[in-house]
């Protein structure tokens, strides 16, 4: 018999039990979310620390906590919004067709009204930063609303998506500077968009037939026999500009230090990556950890 959306999780799960509880038409909403998948909102929240620690913030834990809610609000948000958009191409791929709008189990309507919801939630959230910082987050809406179409047009979407998933750690800067030293920031933001770039590439390996038999685009198909040397400079890039904005906060070489742990797990993960139907996924919320130990080298820098 083929599964359907009410009898199965899709594969790539975290809380299949937790969803698996939740009454239908709840747990169609919350898979259109990915509230079963907190990587994704872990993978947005880190560089809003980052950005807020290594600017100086270290003690605004209360707004940190407000950054928080927002990731896994307006990272929900975007997931219901990329449902949306593809919906047709969700259908021809195995992974994402039991995804409930795909699927058919939710309704487009019923989408956009969860849409509206969490946004609002997230309007709760902007409400929280200074006006600055308000500023810096509404000026991702752009580029959220273009990623979904980047895949038909380019065979480079996680580039774009580098630019959108990483956008808190100009919010958390600004949040602790204003529009004071820029400098480290650009640094910071490359570094985060190149970091963004190599973990959704680990993640694309999953699909790479598939998007190939439908003709979208995707890093991972790129790159071609090149995945793990991609991979490598892509990491090596986010090391060298992590580096470049510790140096542009604390002009001292123990600073650089602190990114040492971060860069082990980076080239843990290079060195043992494997392209089989596993190990991408594992790799991926790997990132979860990397950003942890970024995290705690933000922290050391900017409370220095």
């Amino acid at each position: 018999m083929t599964p359907t959306v009410s009898d199965t999780i899709v594969p790539d799960s975290e809380h299949k039990g937790l969803v698996a509880r939740l009454p239908q038409p709840w747990r169609n909403l919350a898979l259109i979310a990915r509230f079963d998948r907190p990587i994704g909102w872990w993978l947005l929240f880190w560089p809003c620390a980052w950005g807020l620690f290594l600017g100086g913030g270290t003690s605004r834990w209360g707004i940190l906590a407000w950054m928080l809610l927002g990731a896994i609000a307006m990272r929900g948000a975007g997931c219901v919004y990329n449902d949306i958009v593809d919906a047709d191409l969700d259908a021809r791929v195995a992974r994402t067709a039991l995804r409930p709008i795909a699927s058919g189990a939710t309704t487009k309507r019923a989408a956009w009204l969860w849409l509206l919801t969490l946004c609002a939630v997230g309007l709760v959230v902007l409400l929280q930063l200074r006006w600055e910082a308000q500023i810096v987050a509404l000026g991702s809406l752009s580029l959220v609303a273009a990623y979904p179409f980047m895949k038909r047009i380019t065979g480079w979407p996680q580039a774009w998506l580098g630019l959108v998933f990483t956008w808190g750690a100009p919010v958390g800067w600004v949040e602790a500077n204003g529009f004071d030293r820029m400098a480290p920031l650009g640094a910071l933001y490359a570094g985060c968009w190149a970091w963004c770039m190599a973990y959704d590439t680990i993640y694309a390996l999953q699909d790479r037939e598939d998007d190939a038999m439908v003709g979208i685009g995707s890093s991972a198909l790129s790159f071609g026999r090149h995945v793990r040397a991609g991979v490598g400079g892509l990491y090596a890039m986010a090391l060298l500009c992590w580096g470049g904005a510790v140096w542009l906060t604390r002009a001292d070489p123990l600073a650089l230090l602190a990114l040492m742990p971060v860069a082990g797990h980076l080239a843990w993960q290079v060195v043992t990556l494997r392209e089989d139907g596993v190990d991408p996924l594992v790799k991926f919320r790997s990132n979860r950890f990397a950003g942890l130990l970024m995290a705690a080298a933000a922290y050391v820098v900017g409370a220095a």
